[in-house]
């Protein structure tokens, strides 16, 4: 199995999830039809609405029922970029100027909402509770996550335990809501249900380790964002705070005010004590062991493209370099 097998696993589902796409992005607002299909068009890994539909899949679900709840998934994930970028001042996603750059803050924040709102009229329109409970709860606990890493900028002392807890609602929370819709889907037993769940927080936490390891050691081509923006923005991640809990007192001076905002950080001094410490090879080693882990939870289910395709995508989480 490899990424080309996946997307080909996928692909005519996806093809249905795009056009569902377009046509709930139809607005008489021209702003929100242009920033979705921007948006929309600027790429992207798609991993969330491939988990759901793969799991769902895997359940034995063979209707069209999963694929307006992909795009629901994706539209989530979209609002919460764009909300991201507006709080962080990006000016670059994916190689391509931000939304916010190209119409503005105020706009780039109201069509998050528009996303938002959509989506849940996408899934009251399904009508299971259980699936929009689940994606009440997960909205909620990102919108949460992400104010828990605002409140955390700037503070080089932050702990690991803080820092997973944020990424754990931030990022994987997500999928970890995409995982269990599948499984609520093909209503599977709780145990299934659980399990499939965990697979997508351990997945997502993987992947969002395996960003933060890259923002320090990838260019800015293939990560298709500024090399250095999490030090910029004042977030420590966990190659951050290995460096700070391995450096020496005059390397954690630089360190410090590097991630203080006051001056323009000294990227070159901070990667140097970066690698001296170890702190991407640490990284990786607690993305591939939650990777190792989010497979473990699926060998209660029987063999199949689906499964191998989930195994292959934890995989791939960890081994990237974009």
């Amino acid at each position: 199995m490899d990424l080309e097998s996946v997307n080909q696993l996928v692909r005519s589902d996806m093809l249905a999830v795009n056009q569902v796409i377009q046509e709930q992005l139809r607005s008489g607002v021209p702003t929100i039809p242009a920033m979705g299909t921007y948006l929309i068009n600027a790429g992207g890994k798609r991993l969330r609405p491939i988990v759901l539909l793969l799991a769902a899949r895997m359940g034995g679900e063979h209707s069209a029922r999963p694929i307006p709840l992909a795009a629901v998934v994706e539209f989530i994930h979209t609002a919460t970029l764009l909300h991201d970028d507006v709080v962080d001042g990006s000016e670059l996603r994916r190689n391509n100027a931000t939304a916010n750059q190209l119409w503005g803050n105020a706009a780039a924040v109201l069509v998050g909402d528009f996303l938002y709102a959509r989506s849940f009229e996408m899934m009251v329109a399904d009508g299971d509770m259980r699936i929009l409970a689940t994606m009440a709860e997960a909205t909620s606990v990102i919108a949460q996550g992400e104010v828990a890493q605002l409140e955390n900028a700037h503070d080089p002392d932050l702990s690991v335990a803080s820092y997973f807890s944020v990424i754990e609602a931030k990022t994987a929370k997500l999928f970890e809501a995409a995982m269990r819709i599948g499984a609520l889907i093909n209503h599977l037993d709780q145990q299934s249900e659980t399990a499939l769940a965990k697979y997508g927080s351990l997945l997502g936490i993987a992947f969002q380790l395996m960003d933060d390891a890259l923002d320090y050691s990838t260019s800015a081509e293939k990560m298709g964002k500024n090399r250095g923006d999490d030090l910029a923005d004042g977030k420590a991640t966990l190659p951050y705070i290995h460096a700070m809990q391995h450096a020496t007192p005059s390397e954690q001076a630089i360190l410090r005010a590097a991630l203080d905002g006051e001056n323009p950080a000294d990227f070159a001094a901070v990667w140097e004590i970066i690698a001296r410490t170890e702190a991407i090879d640490y990284t990786l080693r607690v993305a591939a062991e939650k990777a190792e882990q989010a497979v473990a939870c699926l060998s209660s289910f029987p063999d199949g493209p689906e499964k191998s395709a989930l195994t292959f995508l934890a995989g791939f989480a960890v081994q990237r370099d974009f």
